[in-house]
């Protein structure tokens, strides 16, 4: 059974003839009769009687009722999925790291909710390592975190490039280095870090190596946030995100050393797995995000 057989049927309940239904199903009348011999069969009973008018059996008008009702549902749903073009709705699970969740997304979803406030939004925070994972699993829609190498079951989009910086307390000792430091410090100074699945630990460790820097690690932290709480407090130096520290700068809580080595940029970007099924929510969450000017994540300094 198949819906042409139940409007080819319900045509014919108004027309009464099966030479009108076809003409105004742009059917030939050979392939109405073929499909309601069809639907006799696979329900093994009479639904129509030939003898002209045509008009259907007591059977017929049952089944007569369930189709129209089958019909409807069908068009209905078309209706539905047509609309979800026009008005975006659905649930969306993002995957982000702390920083972007407190620093960026606070942007991006202000405005995304006003226009689409029938699309759900659900957060969770993890390391970029574990966003790609995440995401590889289907356990999050869509990811937003640092772009770490290249994979053909992933596809990525760059948002802004961050770069990873040594941050200390104003009252900390190297507060008032002029023009910042040498990368050696790096060895003469209590550090705190971000845990080693991080891409801002795994960055330090690179530099540390090429360097022949033996590190004193006072601290190991699973975010930017928490790095950063201790850092205030002048507890050691931290090497963190740029743009997530860009408030304390700006408050004076927290004061960034330059040091050469550590200027490298990092892309942040969209993470999703190729080839899912993309439903309106995502689509339209995902052209947003990918639409705004990188200034609308960077904060001024």
């Amino acid at each position: 059974m198949n819906i042409s057989q139940l409007e080819t049927l319900i045509m014919i309940s108004k027309t009464m003839s099966f030479r009108k239904a076809g003409e105004l199903l742009n059917l030939t009348q050979p392939a109405v009769s073929a499909q309601i011999k069809s639907l006799e069969e696979e329900f093994k009973t009479q639904l129509v009687d030939r003898n002209q008018p045509v008009t259907l059996t007591d059977k017929g008008q049952v089944f007569l009722t369930h189709a129209e009702q089958i019909v409807n549902i069908v068009d209905d749903l078309k209706l539905r999925l047509a609309d979800l073009d026009e008005t975006p709705q659905g649930h969306i699970i993002l995957g982000t790291t702390t920083s972007i969740a407190i620093q960026i997304l606070p942007r991006i979803l202000s405005y995304f909710q006003d226009q689409f406030p029938h699309i759900k939004t659900s957060i969770q925070s993890m390391s970029s390592t574990q966003i790609y994972q995440h995401v590889e699993n289907g356990l999050v829609d869509v990811g937003i975190g640092y772009l770490i190498g290249n994979s053909p079951s992933m596809s990525t989009s760059t948002l802004y490039y961050d770069t990873f910086e040594l941050v200390v307390s104003p009252r900390h000792p190297l507060a008032s280095a002029p023009g910042g430091a040498r990368v050696e410090v790096l060895g003469q100074t209590p550090l705190i870090l971000l845990s080693p699945d991080t891409v801002g630990r795994m960055f330090a460790e690179e530099v540390f190596a090429k360097h022949g820097i033996q590190t004193h690690v006072i601290m190991e932290l699973t975010s930017s946030e928490e790095v950063k709480r201790m850092v205030e407090l002048d507890l050691g130096a931290g090497i963190i995100s740029k743009q997530s520290v860009a408030e304390e700068v700006r408050a004076g809580t927290l004061k960034i050393i330059p040091i050469m080595e550590l200027e490298v940029t990092h892309p942040v970007g969209v993470i999703t797995k190729s080839g899912k099924y993309v439903n309106s929510a995502m689509r339209q969450f995902l052209s947003d995000l990918k639409g705004m000017p990188e200034t609308q994540f960077i904060g001024s300094e």
